[in-house]
């Protein structure tokens, strides 16, 4: 008889460590990461790096941790554990979607969050755009 369970798990990072992260590194260093991801992007040598920054703008703004599927899968004799990503759209699809919208929306985007940022007030808006900026470029489920 086999059994397969999958859970999402993803690690911690206590609060006030995220936060100090955030007003001594994450804004500035989100800036800095977000030009230097579309300059990347305007090569087409750098432009699988540019989007794998891109991607990764929510861990550089706060640290926050990547989400990773634990799927454990039991046979008779033996248990088996592996990590993988969070299901994704199809290449096909993700890709037409960043030649047509994602690659300009994203810049835009990024852009109007990261100035958001530097106000209080914006700060939460700010945050919530930049974690869902991986979509806005290419359909990513993060």
């Amino acid at each position: 008889m086999s059994r397969t369970t999958m859970v999402v798990q993803e690690a911690s990072i206590p609060l006030v460590l995220r936060i100090l992260y955030f007003f001594l590194f994450g804004w500035w260093a989100t800036g800095v990461w977000i030009n230097v991801a579309w300059f990347l992007n305007l090569t087409i040598i750098g432009l699988p790096m540019g989007l794998w920054m891109l991607n990764r703008v929510p861990q550089v703004l706060t640290l926050r941790p990547i989400k990773q599927l634990v799927v454990t899968d039991e046979r008779a004799s033996e248990v088996q554990l592996r990590t993988e990503g969070l299901p994704q759209h199809p290449w096909p699809v993700r890709l037409v979607y960043f030649v047509l919208i994602g690659w300009w929306l994203s810049l835009l985007w990024a852009n109007v969050a990261w100035f958001l940022a530097a106000t209080v007030i914006g700060l939460p808006l700010a945050i919530w755009m930049f974690n869902r900026l991986p979509a806005i470029t290419t359909l990513m489920r993060a």
